[in-house]
């Protein structure tokens, strides 16, 4: 007979949302246990998406700003460098991250227990250990919290060695010279900046009519030209028919009768939410065709003790938005409700080279509703600290209400695009007169800096005003 163990609270998955619940249970005096079916503690966020990622888009920028620096590049000696070169700075980013993580849940006192976790029943889960045994496991609540994986549609052979997803790329061992990327939504597009920086021949299918459409036209538009510019070939409009592996490559075939070959794929096209495995027909769950399931304001499931937060409840699917949930999710435990909710705009960080981060209202939303707004436009290769730098790809836009002057939305495109918004989003969140764009004009900025930019977006904008 396996062995019994009760808990307040037992919180599934210790990516960003299970972190955030879980410290803020354990801070609150309730008593914890989190499961993870790793090896190590930090979710996908850390170990596949967001970290690695982000680490080897760095390496990947900082080779590209080296070559293009005449100091360093006398007599075209040029820096190369695969990608499995630098997955190793990757792997120590990942190291820190876990390491780091595993400290807050020692520190706290959380019990922490590895293993693939199964609902028994309403209040039970069988927890399966790395060495086959299973123990049981009580609580009066649970937080499933178990998070996303990349879609793989049935008729793609996945076990072949040169179709990967956004997984499986990063134990990618040899040395692609040209690659398809199926899918150009954000996880697409930044991995087209990484292997395009590489040198590597890049096809990025996009099975939409334009890159990114969530995101203001005119970024959007920005992103295509500079993928066009590096020689990244985008394909829209398209939708594969099958894809074939070979010895030596993959062909795949369009819907629109179209071939591509080249030496690997990456299909990047849709997450599917973690909730198979997890037998939630015991508890009478039912998540939805994308793996996910529904909760309400505190992030509460239909069954009263049983809550969700990050990816596996969906939009907006980011390990920011995921912390915070989490955080909210034990207040609505400890409390009763939560006190505090995901603010109404949350920023988006896009990875790319260059990169895009914005905030707020698109001009084509603000268009359809009506609301008479105008523009303030910074461009980097205007500012002291981007031509000091030599990023002088890029701009800051900001958007603003003609009557009120408050601030609607800003996007930016260019080096530390998600740095620089959080300033402007500073000052929208102050709801009321304090958001205005006088702000930018009336402040002082370091000099030089790229925060600069507002003051003069800010200035080009009320220019505009009659």
């Amino acid at each position: 007979m396996a062995q019994s163990h009760h808990f307040d609270v037992i919180v599934i998955g210790s990516g960003p949302g299970g972190e955030g619940a879980a410290m803020g249970l354990t801070k609150a005096g309730l008593n914890v246990a989190i499961i993870e079916k790793e090896s190590s503690v930090g979710g996908g966020c850390t170990h596949w998406g967001t970290i690695p990622s982000k680490a080897l888009r760095h390496a990947v920028s900082r080779i590209i700003e080296f070559n293009n620096n005449p100091i360093f590049c006398r007599n075209n000696s040029s820096l190369h460098a695969t990608f499995s070169d630098i997955l190793s700075h990757a792997k120590s980013v990942i190291d820190k991250q876990t390491r780091l993580r595993q400290g807050f849940y020692d520190r706290n006192q959380c019990t922490l227990i590895f293993g693939h976790a199964r609902f028994i029943d309403t209040h039970t889960l069988a927890v399966k250990q790395p060495d086959g045994s299973e123990e049981r496991y009580h609580a009066d609540k649970f937080v499933i919290a178990t998070g996303s994986r990349p879609y793989r549609p049935a008729n793609v052979d996945f076990t072949h060695e040169r179709i990967y997803d956004s997984d499986s790329i990063l134990a990618l061992k040899h040395d692609p010279q040209h690659i398809i990327i199926y899918g150009a939504g954000v996880i697409g597009c930044e991995y087209a900046s990484i292997f395009r920086g590489l040198g590597v021949k890049t096809d990025l299918i996009n099975t939409r009519d334009r890159l990114l459409s969530f995101l203001d036209n005119e970024t959007s538009d920005a992103l295509s030209y500079h993928f066009w510019n590096s020689g990244v070939v985008i394909r829209n409009d398209e939708t594969y028919e099958s894809i074939e592996g070979s010895n030596d490559g993959v062909i795949v075939h369009l819907q629109s009768g179209k071939k591509m070959k080249a030496d690997c794929i990456l299909y990047a096209n849709g997450r599917t939410g973690n909730t198979d495995t997890l037998n939630l027909t015991a508890v009478g769950l039912e998540p939805d065709s994308r793996g996910q399931l529904s909760v309400d304001s505190n992030y509460q499931t239909p069954i009263e003790h049983i809550y969700a937060v990050g990816d596996v409840i969906g939009y907006p699917s980011l390990a920011s938005a995921a912390y915070d949930q989490g955080r909210f999710v034990a207040q609505a435990i400890t409390k009763g409700e939560a006190d505090n909710h995901l603010i109404e705009d949350i920023p988006t960080g896009i990875y790319t080279i260059p990169e895009i981060s914005s905030v707020g209202k698109t001009e084509q939303e603000l268009t359809a509703a009506k609301v008479p707004y105008e523009v303030g436009r910074s461009s980097f290769k205007h500012l002291a600290r981007a031509q000091i730098a030599g990023k002088d790809v890029g701009s800051l836009k900001i958007l603003f209400h003609r009557e009120t002057k408050e601030i609607l939305g800003i996007h930016c495109f260019g080096e530390r695009a998600a740095e620089i918004i959080h300033i402007g989003q500073a000052i929208m969140e102050q709801k009321g007169p304090a958001n205005t764009i006088e702000y930018f004009v009336n402040t002082t900025f370091n000099y030089p800096t790229m925060a600069e930019a507002y003051r003069v977006a800010a200035l080009n904008g009320l220019n505009r005003l009659f």
